[in-house]
């Protein structure tokens, strides 16, 4: 392969490794002539090598581990090179020499028996739940100690290697006995101070309380706090927009609770004043039975839901984390919930046609309550310019083309609305563009281009400073609402000790602060200047309101804008016809079609700005109320009373099996279920479970290919 192949961080990694190996054998060069300034020079210049690549290229230092060249071996080579060098300059004397050696395999030794101090340290840290939002002061929570001790071996070594490196270099181009003996016995001074101090994590005034202690103190939290309805969540750490979609209106609930399974996601969940239980263990899971825990929702469906779904004093409905006309909206798990709750018609038709074992019995109707946020129609453009939203969708697990427009329509839909002087274009592609297809992600890059170039030939007037100075200002203010700062040593047991119980203010905190930072963002570009978001922030809904059409792809951001009723496109590139095409999604019908060339851009615009020439009004209309079901009740209302009929047959279920043992019920009966043995929890039950604290759950199902949302 050619250098011009590579790609530059693939440079910097070969020149790092090529100028790694160089000083290694210009060391041994020096050690073997002896050549006393060939051999300090190379030795620190390692080090220093060595410590800059523990920063700035972790990925290439692992590569070198997995073949057994690891930190420890490194610096212990050029220790030793170091000391051959010595033994074979004849002005450092033979005292020096071995008490230098002797020092430097004290410190090594330390060093070995910090890491072991570590270990243990960290086992006695790691609890077995992790809590967010609730005041776990009485488990004894402690900050953490220093990362450098305690979780960064190659970084402790280096740092602590200086001294005696740096002594040796010093005794080798001086021939002063010295310089050698002082600094390694620095070294071990500060391994033997590090190791004492990380030590005294372990003494009873540090240590949290044990496992059976906690468990005690969760099952007394709960009793305390009496919890009605849980959000379920499992997933990797890239999915965790779809429950953060659900935070608002599960604050809206009586005594709402978030049930997590792995560790990360405490973090990944947004800012909330919802308490949160992270129960990496199936078997501490299982406190919730005896709980007052009623029912929970569950936006997604992972290999992890089957466990909780064992516990049968707690009722399950699937709420999902969008909807749209895509075969992941009827999928065949949904059959093992008590309930499949959708936001209208549209999606109980979606089931019945699937045929997928959803009895129609089970499914309920709530509308989607995340979408009172989004303005309704207000009528056509009314400045110089029609703001066009296009958020397409991405290119989906299978890597179908037609799957999202990117690939083969994209570039024409924005050269096209990008040559309509009287356009803003807002371009907002899905977060995970290009992650299976390249065709994709390179589509995509150029679209930007073409956004930014087409920028270069617009000009006007902008906001002035002080525009700028009022967004900086509102995001500082919204982000010390919804992130939490905290020492870079910090672990797990300090962000419990730091994220205790809230004051209950900060959901309507955020939204306040969310509802500035929009104002302060679209204030500060000019209205005439085309928009990239690629980020979190504006959120889709915020991009929905200032927005006078929407273009995307069948995705259920289509769903969520037909709330507002104001027109809307979609992209044909499955190469169906128009009319196989409205037959099988549903949620197209009510839209203008383009094609992959979007000759129809044109016309489009002109229906949008002259509400005459728009036929389709009256047909947004009624798919809005077939999608996502009756503006009134409002949403919010019918959500809440879905949870209350089912918590009501949670009730109902637990009346009758007290009645039962009352009554002297029969061991065989299958409504009374023991907690499951630990053999159970295994591969053959409900899935492996290891208990570690990054163990990713694998899903029953790729994420969703829906969402443009972003968390």
């Amino acid at each position: 392969m050619s250098f011009a192949g590579l790609a530059p961080r693939r440079l910097v990694q070969l020149g790092a490794l090529t100028l790694l190996s160089a000083l290694f054998a210009a060391q041994l060069i020096g050690a073997l002539l002896p050549s006393a300034p060939l051999l300090a020079v190379a030795g620190a210049g390692g080090l220093a090598l060595d410590t800059a690549l523990q920063y700035k290229q972790p990925g290439l230092l692992s590569a070198l581990s997995k073949v057994r060249f690891d930190v420890t071996v490194r610096q212990l080579l050029r220790d030793a090179l170091l000391l051959i060098g010595l033994l074979r300059l004849d002005e450092v004397g033979q005292g020096a020499q071995a008490a230098a050696t002797v020092l430097l395999l004290g410190a090594y030794l330390t060093h070995f028996a910090c890491q072991a101090a570590a270990v243990l340290v960290r086992r006695t840290r790691s609890l077995p739940v992790a809590t967010r939002n609730i005041d776990a002061s009485a488990l004894r929570l402690t900050t953490a100690p220093p990362r450098i001790l305690s979780r960064r071996p190659g970084h402790r070594l280096l740092a602590f290697s200086v001294p005696a490196t740096l002594g040796l270099a010093l005794s080798a181009l001086s021939g002063e006995d010295l310089g050698a003996v002082a600094g390694t016995a620095l070294s071990l001074a500060l391994l033997l101070g590090g190791t004492a101090f990380l030590a005294t994590w372990l003494l009873p005034k540090k240590r949290a309380v044990n496992e059976r202690r906690v468990m005690e103190w969760i099952d007394a939290w709960l009793a305390d706090y009496q919890p009605k309805v849980a959000m379920y969540f499992s997933g990797g750490a890239s999915s965790a927009y779809q429950a953060n979609m659900w935070l608002s209106t599960l604050a809206g609930l009586d005594k709402p609770l978030i049930v997590l399974r792995e560790r990360f996601m405490v973090q990944k969940i947004d800012a909330t004043d919802v308490p949160v239980i992270c129960f990496p263990k199936v078997a501490t899971m299982f406190s919730l039975e005896n709980s007052t825990l009623k029912m929970m929702l569950h936006p997604a469906n992972s290999g992890k839901t089957s466990q909780v779904l064992r516990i049968p004093t707690i009722k399950h409905a699937f709420i999902n984390h969008g909807e749209s006309d895509k075969l992941s909206s009827c999928n065949p798990y949904a059959k093992a919930y008590d309930e499949v709750w959708v936001a209208g018609p549209a999606a109980r038709e979606r089931y019945a046609l699937a045929e997928v074992g959803v009895e129609d019995k089970d499914i309920v109707e709530v509308g989607r309550p995340q979408l009172t946020p989004i303005r309704p129609y207000a009528g056509p453009p009314t400045g110089t310019y029609t703001t066009v939203l296009y958020a397409p969708t991405w290119e989906g697990w299978d890597g179908n083309p037609g799957n999202t427009s990117v690939v083969l329509a994209g570039e024409n839909l924005v050269r096209r609305l990008l040559a309509d002087e009287g356009v803003r274009l807002l371009y907002k592609p899905h977060p995970m563009t290009g992650s299976v297809d390249p065709r994709a992600g390179a589509a995509n890059e150029r679209i930007m281009a073409m956004i930014r170039e087409a920028n270069t030939r617009r000009s006007g007037e902008r906001p002035g400073p002080e525009a700028a100075a009022e967004l900086t200002r509102r995001s500082a203010a919204l982000d010390e609402l919804t992130s939490t700062s905290f020492r870079k040593s910090a672990d797990e047991m300090e962000r419990m000790l730091l994220q205790g119980a809230p004051d209950g203010s900060r959901d309507a905190a955020i939204l306040a602060a969310t509802a500035e930072w929009e104002r302060a963002y679209w204030a500060s570009f000019p209205e005439w200047e085309h928009q990239i978001i690629t980020g979190p922030r504006p959120a889709i809904f915020a991009c929905f309101n200032v927005a006078d059409l929407l273009i995307s792809d069948v995705s259920s951001v289509v769903s969520d804008w037909l709330s507002s009723e104001k027109p809307y496109a979609v992209a044909n590139t499955s190469g169906l016809t128009e009319q196989e095409f409205r037959e099988g999604f549903p949620t197209v019908r009510a839209a203008t079609l383009l094609s992959p060339g979007a000759e129809e851009i044109p016309e489009l615009l002109a229906t949008v700005r002259e509400p005459a020439r728009d036929d389709l009004a009256a047909e947004r209309a009624a798919l809005k109320e077939h999608l996502l079901g009756p503006a009134e009740p409002p949403s919010m209302v019918r959500f809440r009373a879905a949870v209350d009929a089912l918590s009501a047959r949670a009730d109902e279920r637990r009346v009758r099996m007290v009645g039962r043992l009352d009554e002297g019920a029969p061991s065989g009966d299958p409504e009374l279920v023991d907690e499951p043995t630990e053999s159970e929890h295994g591969e053959n039950g409900s899935g492996a479970e290891d208990g570690s604290d990054t163990a990713h759950s694998l899903s029953a199902e790729p994420p969703s290919t829906e969402d443009t949302v972003t968390a």
